[in-house]
């Protein structure tokens, strides 16, 4: 293991690696287009839904400063790809409005040397390892989808965490300059600044991501990026089955287990005076559910979740799902994973970003320590429906009910997890965008593949 090995890498991102990470260098296909900015487009095709962005840098780079931003997005209409495991055909159809809404984004001119393309993440890795044949099926449909647009499409693959992971840092960084660069008159500039860790938690799948100085117990989570002749020693880990939508069917499962399987639940993370109805096949079908199901129940049987404000009772929950004790090194996080001491300033986004922009315009407060975190979540899980409906009027009933468990969730991953505390919680900043364009994996994904940053090497020590 201490030998350089490409594993746990795609071919695409190694080969890529080799060429993509910070310089503006187009290739000369790029620089056809006569507008003045050149366009590229990634669908990002995550477990519960799918965006499509297209971005945008100066194609005249005489000094090599032009910065990729984001032109545009479009949310595409309905599940991600992956809900269409038994009718393929519609995940490449749901594209079709969001693509032609890109053609109208980028100048006609542009549209050949577009790059497109499309990167799916842990909603699809999940439906791997329950039908893999269904996964190359909705692929090849969305694949034969895009294929069929003016621009100049270049493959839809489904991301490995680590990928995710390292992709969202490279986002983070790029769009705050972090990174070495190569300026008009010829000379290498160090930032001054250091990386910032990358923090993400999608549907399916969540990812802590940093640069760090200190030797890995762990090589595999370990990721060398050389750039001009610097690395970044970063280290990253995703953990599948802990997203918000994977976490909700986790504990719903420990809820009927604890209460015997009944027709009706007890659920205390959800407000008084409401309820709603699940059938067993919905929390069943995930992997993520390990345990078997009682033999006398089926898929359409119905289950009955009724809410019941309890903090207390929904913290235990959450921490049932969580294994704080196994650890053959160390230091872990939960589950047995190796991850090193935290260093630096991190940015929280995607769901992390939603949930604290909930708490603090909901309840007007600041959230800077992990008690101003616990008591905001206690407030909301205390909520009955009508006190939550008063105090979010705009938001949608099925998200507002669910923002209890988000709320508590996110407090254990980053204290008892991830093992933030009270001076390092300070040190997130939970944000949606940087500039104008959001935050998350996707640009530093097209940079990669594009060769807008190109690096020496990206790999596995």
């Amino acid at each position: 293991m201490g030998r350089l090995c490409y594993v746990g890498i795609s071919v695409a991102l190694c080969v890529a690696g080799l060429l993509g990470i910070i310089l503006l260098c187009a290739t000369s296909k790029d620089l056809e287009s006569v507008s003045p900015f050149q366009y590229g487009i990634v669908i990002d095709a995550g477990s519960s839904r799918s965006t499509l962005f297209v971005y945008k840098w100066p194609s005249s780079r005489e000094n090599n400063t032009g910065i990729v931003s984001q032109h545009s997005s479009c949310r595409v209409k309905g599940s991600g790809i992956s809900g269409y495991a038994n009718n393929p055909g519609n995940a490449g159809r749901s594209l079709k409005t969001c693509l032609e809404q890109a053609l109208h984004d980028i100048p006609e001119s542009s549209h050949k040397q577009t790059p497109l393309y499309l990167g799916a993440t842990a909603g699809m890795r999940l439906l791997h390892l329950t039908d893999s044949k269904a996964e190359e099926n909705v692929l090849t449909a969305v694949a034969d989808t895009m294929r069929s647009y003016r621009f100049d499409f270049r493959g839809a693959k489904v991301l490995t965490g680590q990928e995710e992971g390292l992709f969202g840092w490279v986002t983070v960084n790029y769009l705050q300059e972090n990174f070495i660069k190569y300026n008009w008159i010829g000379q290498w500039i160090k930032p001054r600044k250091r990386t910032v860790g990358a923090m993400d938690f999608g549907g399916a799948s969540t990812q802590l991501t940093f640069e760090t100085t200190k030797s890995m117990e762990n090589p595999n989570s370990l990721m060398v990026l050389k750039l001009y002749e610097h690395e970044y020693k970063v280290y990253t880990h995703s953990y599948l089955c802990y997203g918000r939508d994977q976490v909700m069917k986790k504990v719903m499962f420990q809820m009927m287990k604890k209460q015997q399987f009944g027709p009706q639940v007890m659920n205390p993370c959800m407000p008084s005076g409401y309820q709603t109805n699940r059938t067993l096949g919905f929390i069943y079908n995930s992997p993520c559910i390990k345990e078997e199901r009682p033999t006398n129940i089926s898929d359409s049987s119905i289950v009955t979740f009724i809410g019941s404000s309890n903090p207390t009772k929904c913290k235990n929950y959450l921490q049932e799902i969580f294994d704080f004790q196994s650890c053959n090194f160390s230091k872990c996080s939960f589950n047995g994973i190796y991850q090193p001491r935290l260093t630096g300033d991190f940015m929280a986004f995607s769901a992390f970003y939603y949930t604290i922009n909930f708490l603090k315009t909901t309840l007007k407060k600041d959230i800077t320590t992990p008690h101003e975190l616990e008591e905001a979540a206690k407030s909301i899980c205390g909520d009955s429906i009508e006190q939550l409906r008063e105090k979010a009027p705009t938001v949608k009933i099925e998200r507002l009910v669910d923002y209890c468990t988000t709320s508590l969730y996110i407090h254990i991953l980053t204290i008892e997890g991830y093992k933030f505390n009270n001076e390092t919680f300070k040190n997130i900043s939970f944000q949606l965008k940087a500039g104008d364009t959001e935050v998350g994996w996707a640009l530093g994904y097209m940079l990669n593949l594009t060769n807008i940053m190109p690096a020496e090497q990206v790999y596995l020590h």
